[in-house]
């Protein structure tokens, strides 16, 4: 699994990439790992507003239908529209063509509860020693 070091990730395995104030947001090698063989993925119209800690979409793979959960707030600007085309980028390419969307932040400052690749790898650990 790689965890690029230029981006931020959250405990619920979404990852973040920061541009000023646009956050390109899809979820962590290890998310696609875990769920497996992805056959959809919903995502959020352009203008709607998600919330930090809420779900802005869903994600079915060949083990279960999972709740997609921002990492930020803001208004979705971009969607991923090669996703509707080949959702199987998700699982081969997670942190560059199997992005999801790109959010406007309406506050920066939640930036500061994402954890960095190294502090995340530790999370991850932690999570697998306690199952």
């Amino acid at each position: 699994m790689s965890f690029p070091d230029d981006l931020l990730y959250s405990r619920e395995h979404t990852w973040v990439r920061v541009d000023g104030d646009l956050a390109t947001i899809g979820i962590t090698d290890y998310a696609q790992e875990e769920l497996g063989e992805i056959f959809s993925v919903e995502v959020p119209l352009i203008d709607t507003y998600v919330e930090h800690d809420e779900p802005f979409g869903t994600i079915e793979s060949s083990k279960t239908v999972a709740e997609l959960i921002s990492p930020v707030s803001g208004d979705v600007i971009i969607v991923n529209e090669e996703l509707s085309d080949d959702v199987g980028i998700v699982n081969s390419d997670p942190y560059t063509t199997g992005w999801m969307i790109v959010v406007a932040m309406s506050d920066p400052g939640e930036l500061d509860n994402l954890l960095g690749p190294i502090e995340y790898s530790d999370y991850i650990d932690a999570e697998e020693g306690s199952r």
